[in-house]
């Protein structure tokens, strides 16, 4: 009995050895590490410039498809989101001849046959066609990442009062005129653009001040007139509008929109 009991005791002891040794040790895992992005906070001009956006259209251009003439041309504008397409006609001569600006790429037909445009000629009508659905659109491609907007506080022009903010553009992605600087008076009770200036380098330079009248809604979409007036070279674009109630400024020319019609209309 001693014997078993012994051999017993051996067993337990063995077991219990065996035990210890195959116990698994706690397995401790590393922390993960969530990185926290802190969001840049919206800018004063950024706001303002949404409110804009929002006045004219908000999220109504981002699938509008419109045509309209101006200065007796054609022109359509289709966006899909980011994506968009461009297009001008004209006849001139009995040809008819339809540049399509898609996604940043220019082509041109001619009597419905294509035609080879040199670099320079795709450079020039690649900036005309952008330019003119750039300005029947405002201001819905000034949330572009390309554009800088800074508040430059508030004024009054006849009797109503603005919000002031100055547009600058990026190289990168700016344009081939990224250094032209533009003026926006955003109405305070409306959010509309009621005037807007720029200057420019090109042809010894410029500075111009529009004026919004004919504004008119199409299908939930503001679309406006401008009467285009000239000041000298240099003009400071703040000093613009105290000028403009002075009658110092000279009427260059009309810019008119018509017969708009929207194309995605079942």
């Amino acid at each position: 009995m001693k014997i078993i009991f012994r051999a017993a005791i051996l067993v337990v002891s063995f077991i219990a050895v065996v035990s210890c040794k195959t116990e698994k040790k706690p397995v401790v895992k590393e922390q993960e590490t969530v990185e926290v992005v802190e969001e840049k906070p919206i800018s004063k001009g950024d706001s303002i410039i949404n409110l804009a956006i929002t006045a004219h259209g908000g999220n109504k251009y981002d699938s509008a498809s419109y045509k309209f003439t101006f200065r007796d041309k054609e022109y359509t504008f289709t966006n899909n989101e980011d994506k968009y397409k461009y297009t001008v006609k004209r006849n001139k001569d009995n040809q008819e001849i339809v540049d399509v600006l898609d996604n940043g790429a220019i082509s041109r037909t001619v009597n419905g046959e294509t035609t080879e445009l040199s670099d320079r000629d795709k450079g020039r009508y690649k900036e005309s066609l952008n330019s003119v659905i750039y300005f029947a659109t405002l201001p819905h491609k000034l949330k572009d990442k390309a554009v800088n907007k800074e508040y430059k506080g508030k004024t009054t022009i006849k009797g109503e009062e603005y919000d002031v903010v100055e547009i600058t553009f990026n190289k990168d992605g700016g344009g081939k005129d990224f250094d032209d600087e533009y003026y926006y008076w955003i109405n305070t009770k409306t959010h509309a653009i009621d005037y807007l200036a720029y200057n420019y380098s090109v042809n010894n330079g410029g500075v111009r001040f529009r004026s919004a009248y004919n504004r008119r809604v199409v299908d939930g979409i503001i679309f406006q007139d401008y009467i285009n007036h000239k000041a000298e070279v240099g003009t400071p674009l703040a000093d613009l509008p105290a000028l403009f109630e002075k009658g110092a400024l000279k009427e260059v020319s009309k810019i008119k929109t018509e017969n708009i019609i929207n194309l995605a209309t079942p």
